[in-house]
């Protein structure tokens, strides 16, 4: 691995600056850069990625970073990690029609396994994911994650004891590898990102949604909440705790998070450092607002630039 390159780096900032999904841009001028345009083989890149895991995870206390490996050639096209992101949960279809672990990552987990993924012997509804790593021109490879190098918490609530019960737990991490970063012509189809997660991404989203965990019906069940009547409020009222316990889980185990409320705060921040500076801050509204309590966040209460030229992340099909 080189040394980082300041241009590039300042490039990558700017790409964050300049993505119109994140919430968490006011932090973009502290983004870290490890430069592995220098990894030839599927091993050089798998390595990269489990130090970027590593250093970005920090013991809990998240530091932002991107490694960028080669760019594409016109030619032989680009290295590309196929996974979402490089910590994901395995999803199995059960005989019956159930699913075990992540719906979300069901064709993936087929894909990987049709290639050679051996599951565990008794799989789980949260066993990590192998990367799955191309070199242009060689045949895919699979690399199973160190399980040291993925620091998870197991979430319970503080008030509510039965919630450790549920088995719930999700990892630290959120680094996004299916995004290609674009400088000035040059198109970087491996450059896996990572900052920390809002609450409400683990507890809305990933646990909370219908298509996702789908926890939201149990949590309300537990609390003794009508599931048959919208009129109940059931669906509000279990989300809150949810993230509740979400939020307290990390905050317990020293992991860096950032609740709704205070993230919506934080990007009015930065658009009032953008404005000072004479830029525009684009936005995308549905992805800028949280999903839980959103007409309670300032965010919510406005309208956004579209995107503007310069370097950016650009989510990649095929």
């Amino acid at each position: 691995m080189v040394a980082p390159d300041e241009k590039l780096l300042d490039s990558a900032r700017i790409a964050w600056r300049n993505n119109s999904r994140c919430i968490g841009r006011l932090f973009w001028p502290s983004l870290e850069l490890h430069d592995a345009r220098d990894a030839a083989s599927a091993e050089d890149v798998y390595e990269a990625c489990v130090n970027h895991l590593r250093v970005s995870t920090n013991s809990g206390r998240i530091r932002p970073l991107i490694t960028v490996f080669a760019a594409a050639s016109p030619e032989k096209g680009g290295i590309r990690i196929r996974n979402r992101q490089l910590v994901r949960y395995a999803g199995y279809l059960l005989p019956d029609g159930r699913i075990l672990g992540d719906p979300e990552q069901l064709s993936f987990t087929s894909h990987v396994l049709s290639l050679g993924w051996k599951a565990p012997a008794n799989p789980s509804a949260f066993d990590l994911l192998p990367l799955l790593i191309e070199i242009p021109g060689e045949r895919p490879r699979l690399f199973d994650l160190p399980p040291d190098c993925v620091l998870e918490v197991e979430i319970r609530h503080p008030f509510l004891p039965w919630f450790a019960d549920l088995g719930l737990k999700w990892h630290a991490l959120p680094a996004v590898c299916d995004m290609a970063l674009e400088v000035e012509g040059l198109r970087y189809t491996a450059a896996p990102f990572s900052g920390f997660y809002m609450v409400t991404e683990i507890g809305s989203r990933n646990l909370g949604d219908s298509y996702r965990y789908d926890q939201t019906p149990i949590v309300a069940q537990r609390m003794g909440l009508d599931i048959e009547t919208n009129t109940s409020f059931w669906k509000d009222r279990a989300l809150i705790e949810i993230n509740t316990a979400v939020l307290h889980s990390f905050r317990e185990d020293g992991v860096t998070i950032v609740d709704h409320h205070t993230a919506s705060e934080q990007f009015m921040k930065h658009i009032e450092n953008e404005k000072a500076c004479g830029r525009k801050v684009p936005g995308d509204w549905p992805w800028i607002v949280p999903p839980l309590s959103g007409s309670a966040c300032p965010v919510f209460h406005r309208y956004y630039d579209g995107e503007i030229a310069g370097p950016r992340f650009v989510r990649m099909r095929g």
